[in-house]
């Protein structure tokens, strides 16, 4: 077992080269599960729709998967359109299928590295479950990225890497899923994932700084940064 005083460097079957498409399909529908317990979509939701203007305004979610928060944005905010974005083709194929066609929904391939969006260009900047995908170059890199971006926040929703965390994490992960790539990229992100002080480093050498915090003793922690 990899100590979690420092992130595992250990790749995820996500990032791979290649990815089977039947296990990619039953992975992001167990993420979409997953991601309806505490600290996931409704969690993300409430502090986009408090960073924006009566609920209203333009939202960028970075790393989208299956689309399950752009969808569930567009139901509760009638008055909010969102840009989803994945750098992986295949699966922003799935969540544009899954997605009904919406006017106020668009999506794009594109990297979170290197966003293709002007400065200042959307209210609002979400990503979930990314930034631990990246090293620390990296997810500065993605950070100033959204900063540039984001007219009134950046809203990071992802695990802290912790004993408790990873406990609570390991265990519902291998008691709700069964596809292989969930049960085994979901027991090393809580390995990967930064502490939140690591984290806020991140965001304040990208030029952020916190505004607000979902509970912090949850493993999954959304923080709103400007």
């Amino acid at each position: 077992m990899h100590s979690l005083h420092a992130r595992d460097p250990g790749h995820e079957l996500l990032d791979g080269p290649a990815l089977d498409p039947a296990e990619l399909r039953r992975n992001l529908r167990e993420m979409a599960r997953l991601n309806r317990l505490p600290g996931g979509v409704g969690t993300s939701v409430a502090a986009i729709r408090d960073a924006l203007d009566h609920g209203a305004g333009e939202v960028l979610d970075v790393g989208t998967g299956g689309g399950d928060l752009p969808r569930r944005l567009l139901r509760e905010l009638p008055a909010v359109r969102v840009t989803a974005t994945d750098v992986r083709p295949e699966i922003l194929d799935l969540a544009r299928a899954w997605s009904p066609p919406e006017a106020r929904l668009r999506l794009a391939v594109a990297d979170a590295r290197a966003l293709p969006f002007d400065e200042a260009s959307v209210d609002v900047v979400h990503a979930s479950l990314v930034v631990h995908h990246l090293d620390v170059t990296e997810a500065v890199s993605a950070l100033r990225e959204m900063r540039r971006v984001a007219r009134r926040a950046v809203i990071v929703n992802d695990l802290r890497r912790g004993r408790l965390a990873h406990a609570i994490t390991t265990l519902t992960v291998l008691g709700l899923t069964h596809g292989r790539y969930t049960r085994h990229d979901g027991v090393l992100s809580s390995r990967r994932a930064y502490t939140l002080a690591e984290l806020d480093a991140l965001a304040a050498e990208a030029g952020l700084r916190v505004m607000a915090r979902s509970p912090s003793f949850l493993p999954r922690v959304v923080t709103t940064y400007r």
